[in-house]
């Protein structure tokens, strides 16, 4: 037995040995001297720090990691570092639910704070928001800590020495410098505009944000009353599930070419319970099919109001506080003229303070006293749309928000998609549907504590009033600032809050808004050219949030696509055939997996799901894997053990055509890593590798231990070259046990070593392979019949199978 071989082989410590030796040779490390045409950058997603990391997440970046150790072996100098996106709202909540606290910006900081003993959900402390940034702070850091130590146990080979936060000072200055740009460009504004709002969460949030879940309700037949008399044949009859809304009606409309409503339109009508006027009007995104034909329009009940109300010049009636509650309105006011004030007063009244569920079952009782419901409400189930993280329904309510330009650009967001490479390609397709179906621009503010501030302050008058239209933007030089505890050039500190004198912008970026430019954040001062990147690999879920942004903030800034190519993964289900995610309670989290079946059969499993598609979690999959893991090490110690010096040219046709097939192998696998399609290189090579253990080395152990030097030689240098490519066939996916064999008779790393080539594997002096094949074709049917005639007569494998055996 070689030195290096071990006499009984152990997958056992192999992640701990081999770990350790990467990070203290620096095994992964960025070669920052590289030629640019050397340079192999990776967008990496950086995982959201709010609690454990779970199967899917070492299901996609398995994915990232294959290609990437794949790339290193070609010779390419791989920028392949890790983020953490520590920002945003689900950080917020694991802070306040951690530590018992809920931020209140009214609060001073206090230097001395120290989080309560016991946190209470039913008592939290108020902190100052700069205390309540510390928690975060301190949580986010022991959670990191976490990540990292799980990624390393799985064999991630990121360049831990280029870690970066989408909280840090570097993201920080890179996000405010490319809004104060913006901003300068007319691309980034502010408006007070309708904003889609989480109640729960009192922010904002985006269209991307958006999810629909079916929830039951109640369909209401509501009557409004035409002003001109005419009856009951001049009403209107709408049907509505928000009946809590009547209050901000401010039109009907029917679709243009509905006979049924001809003579409504262009006259006016009466709110129910309020008798506010309102027009009839018509517009052709009405579905005459749906209901009455006739719709209401309210400010704001759904997307499709924002769009009507734009489109129309309608005014605006608001009910809802940013709490979820009716607010109160004043009747009489511009606005709110009703035909009957006290009457108008006294019904809102019943309204006003209510929670929206709340006010939907009063306003049915109303309308149902007044005489003004048709009929009974009919149940029905509807799509209805939440912020991904909240518990109700999302509204739509007026406030002050910073929006980055998208509808204008949409055409050419349309042509960037279509300039990156896909993999799969189909799945530009949701891609461009999304691009298509924007129905307004890009909100990228929030309402919250613990995110990437806006770099700007706004002006006080005499008169004690904000100049929102006159934003102060800080110096890029002094970036990053806190407007919240620094002061704008020109203005002392105590002047802040007082006329005359400046306030700071309250609210942070989305944090997509940061997570948008990761590119630039991981890229920028390493001292080379990596931007833009060559891939970003990601699920296929956010597409449309965080691939979407990103190429339109390259597009805006500066002008180009920000990668070369883009691999999708897809979800990993549960056993019901659902996305695993923390959200739904469904995840499994990977400890417990590496530490069964260990790191190389998790990632067997991972790395077998196909580009793009959608995966079942699998835990006999992993027992498949670590059975392979185990038989490259015992294939390999058998091919070593004993081993005489290889010869110089391939003797026997078998061995011919065996190194033929592999070099086939190798072309496969490497066609399908050019393609990203990892998932179709695993495939091939345990494919082959299966066959080569179980036929071609039963077939050549007579004539390894062959008495004559020539004929071992010829064995021995095909199996040398056989498994030299196996090896690093295995190297991305398998990497412990590649590592762990390639030691035992090679030096340096096993992912140092050069992708395997089919040209290396010595096959020029083949004279005839058809033959060649054919007779190993038939040979190894042989060699299966053999052991199927023992199997059947119950005899050991090893029993002879001679002239003079008698197998029947």
């Amino acid at each position: 037995m070689p030195a290096g071989v071990p006499e009984r082989p152990t997958l056992d410590g192999l992640e701990e040995k081999w770990s350790e030796r990467w990070e203290r040779e620096g095994r992964y490390r960025f070669d920052r001297s590289a030629p640019p045409e050397k340079l192999f950058s990776i967008d990496t997603p950086p995982p959201t720090v709010s609690g454990a990391l779970h199967v899917g997440h070492v299901f996609s970046y398995t994915h990232t990691d294959a290609v990437a150790r794949y790339r290193r072996m070609c010779g390419r100098a791989v920028f392949y570092p890790m983020g953490w996106d520590d920002n945003g709202l689900p950080t917020e909540r694991r802070v306040q639910n951690y530590f018992g606290v809920r931020c209140d910006p009214s609060v001073l900081y206090d230097p001395a704070f120290s989080p309560p003993a016991q946190p209470s959900d039913e008592r939290p402390v108020s902190v100052s928001r700069p205390n309540f940034v510390e928690l975060c702070l301190q949580l986010t850091d022991s959670d990191e800590q976490v990540f990292e130590a799980l990624w390393r146990r799985l064999g991630l080979s990121v360049d831990w020495s280029m870690t970066y936060t989408t909280i840090g000072e570097r993201a920080q200055r890179i996000s405010q410098r490319s809004f104060l740009r913006l901003m300068a460009r007319g691309q980034a504004y502010q408006l007070e505009a309708p904003t889609l709002w989480d109640v729960d969460f009192q922010t904002a949030v985006a269209q991307a944000e958006l999810e629909d879940r079916e929830r039951p309700g109640a369909m209401h037949r509501v009557r409004f009353h035409a002003v001109d008399g005419g009856g009951a044949d001049a009403d209107a009859l709408v049907d509505t599930t928000r009946p809590e809304l009547i209050a901000a009606c401010v039109a009907l409309l029917a679709h243009p070419e509905d006979g049924r409503h001809r003579q409504l339109i262009g006259r006016d009508v009466l709110t129910p319970l309020f008798a506010v006027r309102v027009p009839v009007l018509s517009h052709r995104l009405v579905e005459p099919d749906k209901g009455t034909g006739l719709v209401m329009v309210c400010t704001f009940g759904d997307l499709t109001d924002v769009v009507w109300w734009r489109e129309l010049g309608l005014p605006v009636r608001s009910v809802l506080s940013p709490d979820g509650r009716l607010a109160p309105v004043a009747w009489g006011a511009p606005g709110w003229e009703a035909q009957d004030l006290q009457r108008a007063r006294a019904r809102y009244a019943e309204l006003e303070g209510l929670t929206i569920n709340q006010a939907r079952r009063r306003s049915a009782e109303l309308l149902a006293e007044a005489g003004e419901s048709v009929g009974e409400p009919q149940p029905v189930m509807r799509a209805v749309k939440f912020f991904e993280k909240g518990e109700r329904p999302v509204e739509i309510i007026t406030s002050r928000q910073w929006f980055v330009r998208t509808l204008e650009h949409r055409d050419a967001l349309i042509e960037r998609g279509r300039e990156l490479r896909w993999h799969p390609p189909y799945m530009r397709a949701r891609f461009e549907d999304w691009v298509n179906g924007l129905s307004g621009d890009w909100c990228i503010s929030r309402q919250r504590f613990f995110g990437v501030p806006f770099p700007v302050w706004y002006p006080i008058d005499a008169q004690g009033e904000v100049r929102y239209e006159e934003p102060i933007g800080a110096h890029e030089d002094q970036l990053p600032v806190d407007p919240s505890t620094e002061v704008p050039p020109g203005y002392q500190p105590e002047q802040r809050g007082q006329a005359s004198g400046f306030t700071g912008d309250p609210d942070v970026m989305d944090t997509w808004a940061t997570s948008s430019l990761t590119p630039q954040i991981a890229s920028e001062g390493r001292g080379q050219d990596l931007f833009p990147m060559e891939l970003r690999p990601q699920a296929h879920d956010i597409i449309r949030t965080w691939l979407f942004t990103t190429i339109l903030r390259s597009h805006l800034d500066p002008g180009v696509l920000p990668w070369r190519h883009a691999a999708i993964s897809g979800w990993v289900l549960d056993p019901d055939r659902k996305k695993m995610s923390k959200s739904r309670g469904n995840v499994v989290t990977p400890m417990h997996l590496l530490e069964e079946y260990g790191a190389d059969a998790v990632r067997y499993w991972a790395a077998s799901g196909r580009p793009g598609a959608d995966t079942a979690f699998d835990s006999q999959q992993m027992r498949v894997g670590r059975r392979l893991a185990v038989k490259l090490l015992n294939a390999s110690r058998f091919a070593l053990a004993d081993l005489a010096p290889a010869g110089e040219q391939l003797a026997h046709p078998l061995d011919r055509a065996l190194l033929a097939r592999l070099a086939a192998v190798v072309d496969d696998a490497t066609y399908s890593f050019e393609d990203y399609d990892y998932a179709r290189a695993l495939e091939r090579t345990e494919s082959f590798f299966w066959w080569y253990c179980d036929y071609y080395l039963e077939l050549v152990k007579a004539r390894r231990y062959d008495p004559s030097p020539s004929v071992a030689a010829a064995v021995s240098l095909a199996l040398r070259s056989s498994l030299s490519v196996f090896q690093r066939l295995f190297a991305p996916f398998l990497p412990f046990v590649a590592e762990e064999v390639w030691s035992w008779w090679q030096p340096g790393s096993v992912h140092a070593a050069p992708w395997p080539e089919a040209t290396e594997l010595g096959l020029a002096s083949a004279v005839d392979g058809a033959r060649e094949e054919e007779a190993l074709a038939i040979t190894a049917d042989v060699l299966r019949e053999v052991r199927k005639a023992k199997s059947q007569a119950r005899r050991k494998m090893r029993a002879p199978a001679g002239a003079g055996a008698r197998l029947r």
